[in-house]
C-alpha cells in the first residue's frame, strides 16, 4: 500500500556549469574586476615616481595601450577555447601541463587570493571612514611583529560574505555583479565630470601646465622628503616601469572573464568583444579620472602640507588622490562621498574576483592538477569546494603584508604569465593552423609582439628595481615545478 509521507528531495550536485551570462553581465565582469581601489590610490605613488603631470598621463595611457593590445590578442585565444578555466586552459595547449599548473599554482598562490586581499583589505580600510572601530589602526592582538587589527578581520568578513554569495549559483553573484559594476561606473563618470567642468583650480593650472613634461623622482623616509631626483635618458624609463606597477595593478583582472567560459552564453563571440568593450571603457575612465586630478590638484607637494592643494597629489592623505581632489570640490563631505564610492567599488571587484578564480581551480582539479573535490559542482551548478579553499587562503593573505606588498608580488607574476600566454597566439598558429578561429588577434603579429617586448622591459626593469618583491614572486612560480611532479607522481 503507497505510502502518504511525503518523500523528502535530495538535491543532487550539477554536471555541469548553466550558462546565464551574456554581453552585459560578462563586460560588467571585466569592468568590475579591473575597477578596484587602486584608480583612487596608487596615482600618488606614480606621482612621486615620475614627478609631472605629463608623465603620470603617460604612465597611465602606456598601461591602457598595453592593456587594451592584450585584451585584444585574448580574444583569439577566447574564440578557440571556450572552456572553464581560460588561461589556464591556453598555457596548457599551448605550452605543456607544466606552464599550465604553473600559472593555476601562482594564480591560486599569490595572483587571484592576492588581488582579492588586498581589494578586500581596500574595502576594509574606505568602511572605516563611516565606522572607525574597523580601522586598520585598531590592533585587536599583537605577537611581536605580527598584528591583527579590526581592519583585516573586516576584510576576511567581506571575503566570506561575497562566497557565500557565490554558493548560492552564478544567477545570484551575476545580479551582484551587475548592480555594483553599472552603479560605480555612472558615479565614476559623474563625479570625473563634475571634477573636471567644476573642480579646475588656478594652483593646478600655474603648477601643472607651465611645466608639463619635467620629471623627477621623489625619494620619501619616515614622512619626509629625501631627495628629488631630475630624470631624463635611461633613468626616465626606468622610473615609468617602476611607476607602472601602480597602474598595471589597477588595470589588472580583464583576463578574469575567460576563467568563466563555461557560463558564458555565445562564448566564441561574448568574450571576445566584453574584453574589448570592457578594457576600453576602463581605459577611458582612467584616463579622465587622471584629467580630473591634475586640473584640481597641483602634481607635486609636501609631506606636511596644510590643505590638499598644498599636499598636492604626490602627498595626498593615505594616498587618497581620489578624495583630495573631490575635497576641493565638495569640501569635507567628499571623505564620505569617495568613500562611499570606492566601497562600491572595491565591493564588485572582489565579487568578479572570487566569481573567476574558483573556476581555474575546477579546470585543474579534471586535468588531475588539483584537489579532486575541486572538479566538482554543487546542486547550484557552481564548483563550491574551490570557492571555500580559494575564500580561506585569501583570508590568510589579509592577515599578512600590507596592500603595496601584495599589489608589488601580483603584478610581477601576472606579467610573466601575460607574456607566455600572447607567446602562445604565435605557437597555436603553427601548430593548430585549422583550428577553428572566430576572432583573430587585432594587429597580428605586430601588436602581440608589441605587448611581449614591453611587458617583458617592464619585469626586467622590476627585477632590478624592486627586486625584495619580484624575486620572491619569481620564485612562488618556479616552487611549482617540483609540486606540478610530486602532483603527478600522486595521481
Amino acid at each position: 500500500m503507497p505510502s502518504d509521507t511525503p518523500v523528502k528531495e535530495t538535491l543532487q550536485p550539477a554536471k555541469e556549469f548553466k550558462r546565464e551570462l551574456g554581453l552585459l553581465s560578462s563586460t560588467m565582469i571585466v569592468i568590475g574586476s579591473m575597477i578596484g581601489s587602486g584608480i583612487f590610490i596608487v596615482s600618488a605613488d606614480i606621482a612621486r615616481t615620475v614627478g609631472s603631470p605629463g608623465m603620470l598621463m603617460l604612465v597611465w595611457i602606456i598601461t591602457g595601450v598595453v592593456t587594451l593590445i592584450a585584451a585584444l590578442s585574448y580574444g583569439e585565444l577566447a574564440g578557440m577555447m571556450p572552456e572553464a578555466g581560460g588561461q589556464y586552459v591556453y598555457l596548457r595547449e599551448a605550452y605543456n601541463p607544466l606552464v599550465g599548473f604553473l600559472y593555476g599554482w601562482t594564480l591560486f598562490l599569490v595572483i587571484q587570493t592576492g588581488t582579492i586581499a588586498a581589494v578586500a583589505v581596500a574595502f576594509a580600510k574606505f568602511t572605516a571612514v563611516f565606522i572607525p572601530t574597523l580601522s586598520e589602526n585598531n590592533v585587536l592582538l599583537s605577537i611581536g611583529s605580527f598584528h591583527i587589527s579590526a581592519a583585516q578581520l573586516f576584510a576576511i568578513f567581506s571575503i566570506v560574505i561575497l562566497t557565500a554569495v557565490n554558493l548560492r549559483g552564478i544567477r545570484e553573484a551575476k545580479f551582484v555583479q551587475d548592480v555594483f559594476g553599472m552603479s560605480k561606473i555612472v558615479a565614476l563618470f559623474a563625479l570625473i565630470l563634475i571634477g573636471i567642468l567644476l573642480g579646475r583650480t588656478d594652483a593646478a593650472r600655474t603648477a601643472n601646465f607651465g611645466d608639463f613634461w619635467s620629471a623627477s623622482w621623489t625619494k620619501v623616509q619616515d614622512g619626509n622628503i629625501l631627495t628629488r631626483d631630475t630624470l631624463s635618458g635611461l633613468a626616465l624609463l626606468a622610473a615609468i616601469g617602476v611607476a607602472m606597477v601602480g597602474s598595471l595593478f589597477s588595470s589588472d583582472a580583464w583576463n578574469n572573464i575567460t576563467f568563466t567560459a563555461g557560463e558564458v552564453v555565445h562564448p566564441k563571440r561574448n568574450i571576445p568583444l566584453s574584453l574589448a568593450l570592457g578594457t576600453g571603457i576602463v581605459t577611458a575612465i582612467y584616463l579622465l579620472a587622471n584629467l580630473a586630478y591634475i586640473l584640481i590638484l597641483p602634481i607635486q607637494g609636501t609631506p606636511d602640507g596644510a590643505d590638499a592643494l598644498s599636499r598636492g597629489i604626490q602627498f595626498a592623505t593615505s594616498d587618497r588622490v581620489g578624495t583630495a581632489a573631490m575635497s576641493v570640490v565638495f569640501g569635507d563631505v567628499a571623505l564620505y562621498l569617495m568613500a562611499a564610492l570606492i566601497m562600491i567599488s572595491t565591493f564588485g571587484c572582489n565579487n568578479g574576483l572570487i566569481l573567476a578564480g574558483a573556476r581555474v581551480y575546477y579546470a585543474m582539479s579534471l586535468d588531475g592538477l588539483f584537489f579532486k573535490q575541486a572538479g566538482t559542482l554543487n546542486e547550484k551548478s557552481v564548483p563550491s569546494w574551490a570557492l571555500i579553499v580559494q575564500s580561506l587562503w585569501a583570508s590568510l593573505l589579509c592577515l599578512t603584508g600590507s596592500y603595496g606588498d601584495l599589489l608589488d608580488y601580483v603584478i610581477f607574476a601576472v606579467l610573466i604569465f601575460y607574456i607566455l600566454t600572447i607567446a602562445g597566439i604565435f605557437i597555436l598558429r603553427r601548430t593548430k593552423p585549422d583550428a577553428e578561429r572566430p576572432y583573430k588577434a587585432v594587429g597580428y603579429p605586430f601588436l602581440p609582439a608589441l605587448y611581449i617586448f614591453l611587458a617583458a622591459l617592464i619585469c626586467i626593469d622590476l627585477l632590478i628595481y624592486k627586486p625584495n618583491y619580484t624575486y620572491p614572486g619569481l620564485g612562488i612560480v618556479l616552487l611549482g615545478i617540483p609540486v606540478f611532479f610530486l602532483w603527478r607522481r600522486k595521481t
